[in-house]
């Protein structure tokens, strides 16, 4: 029998197949609580956004059940399709922005035009409209995002950032936002792409790379920072 090829697998999964195992040997049975997320970081030696990956993962899968201010539970359905093992978790997406986007915000500032300022503006005002029609700024984030990449000239880096920022798509990321993006939390970012677009039109490079680099960190440390355990708000949950 030839060797195979050996491949990483991606931390979250290799949570994952821990507790979907355990589910599969009936160590957590239907109906049953999983431990809390700080708990299981800490008896798995990992972060709790790992875990929290892993949890997502599972739920997209249908072995669990996300329950705002009660916990996880498991399902005892009968398990959709496993989360293919190309898909990146949500975390690592966003660190990998933030490396990207915080230098092509210091480039676009270094060589700010009139017409790139009027889109930055523009895809700012669309968020805006957006989260006062209870509607996800999908739309004028990802245009703000694109339009400071093609401040760049560089088609290479432009396909990168739609890349990255188009894996918000992936079940992962989509399952995630559905239980912590919030129209608070989207005017938080708002907030922070007005300080991009304040360091950009200033053309000052360093402060636009650090602006971008702390709307990334904020977004990554929102998702990170939310509790399963709390309950949740009316306004905390994601619009339609």
């Amino acid at each position: 029998m030839p060797l195979q090829v050996v491949e990483p697998k991606r931390l979250y999964r290799q949570i994952a197949e821990q507790l979907r195992a355990l589910i599969k040997a009936g160590e957590f049975v239907p109906g049953s609580r999983l431990p809390p997320e700080r708990d299981l970081a800490t008896q798995l030696g990992v972060s709790r956004p790992s875990v929290r990956e892993a949890l997502i993962a599972l739920e997209v899968e249908g072995r669990v059940e996300v329950r705002m201010g009660s916990g996880i539970y498991v399902t005892g359905a009968a398990p959709r399709a496993a989360v293919a093992a190309s898909a990146f978790g949500p975390f690592e997406i966003i660190r990998a922005r933030q490396l990207v986007e915080a230098e092509l915000a210091a480039v676009a500032a270094r060589q700010r035009t009139p017409a790139t300022l009027k889109r930055l503006r523009a895809a700012v005002k669309a968020m805006e409209d957006d989260i006062a029609r209870g509607v996800m700024p999908i739309r004028g984030d990802r245009e703000f995002h694109v339009a400071l990449a093609e401040a760049s000239d560089n088609a290479a880096l432009v396909r990168v950032v739609t890349d990255l920022f188009d894996e918000r798509n992936n079940p992962l990321f989509e399952q995630l936002g559905r239980h912590f993006e919030n129209a608070r939390s989207w005017r938080a970012a708002v907030a922070e792409h007005r300080a991009v677009l304040r360091a950009v039109s200033d053309g000052a490079a360093a402060a636009a790379r650090r602006a971008m680099r702390e709307h990334l960190q904020q977004s990554h440390d929102r998702f990170a920072a939310a509790r399963i355990d709390e309950e949740a708000t009316p306004e905390g949950r994601r619009a339609a």
